[in-house]
């Protein structure tokens, strides 16, 4: 890790927000422990208050920081899915989180597979982690986009490598061991849930 990318580390466990490149697109990230940075997310983004954001993980039992339970099928199914371009919605019925669930006692986690995002996520912990770009306009491509749409109301702005083609993450519900598409994004998912290799 260079030095630059211990300084966005230090902003984002200190609770700063920052653009950056994701698995899928450019996403605005910060502390999911955080209630404080999670708020100001969503005053950034001018997101809706009752639409939880995805929250990004280094490893399956980072689950355990937000009491999430596993039996055996969701468990086969995380192991499936994980490390992927899929974010998983989980049940979350803790109070403690309702600033995470808003109010719909769901989660929605992602496990990326870029090694170097999972590298940061098991430094920095869990981070929220949605679109780059105010809510009903398009995902920012590019930092200069996203300078555009933020200014400097975010802490640092990191380039990196996304692809022109990439879209956002798959979204699936797992309710009675069964999966739902809610959203289909970068991975495809056919009827018997067997996962297709992104063209």
């Amino acid at each position: 890790m260079n030095r630059l990318q211990q300084k966005n580390l230090k902003i984002l466990k200190s609770g700063g927000i920052g653009v950056m490149p994701t698995d899928t697109i450019y996403g605005l990230l910060g502390s999911a422990l955080n209630k404080k940075t999670v708020e100001r997310i969503y005053q950034v983004r001018k997101r809706k208050p009752n639409k939880p954001l995805i929250i990004l993980i280094g490893a399956i039992k980072d689950l355990d920081l937000f009491r999430i339970k596993l039996n055996q099928e969701t468990s086969k199914i995380l192991n499936t899915y994980w490390p992927g371009k899929i974010s998983i919605i989980l049940p979350c019925q803790l109070k403690k989180f309702e600033y995470l669930h808003r109010g719909t006692k769901t989660l929605a986690f992602r496990l990326p597979k870029n090694k170097w995002l999972q590298d940061l996520l098991k430094k920095a912990g869990p981070l929220v982690a949605p679109s780059a770009n105010p809510e009903g306009l398009s995902p920012a491509k590019n930092i200069t986009e996203a300078k555009k749409y933020f200014g400097n109301q975010v802490d640092f702005y990191r380039a990196g490598k996304i692809y022109s083609s990439s879209k956002p993450s798959t979204l699936i519900e797992i309710k009675k061991d069964k999966i739902n598409v809610i959203r289909e994004g970068a991975v495809k998912i056919n009827e018997k849930c067997i996962m297709k290799s992104e063209k």
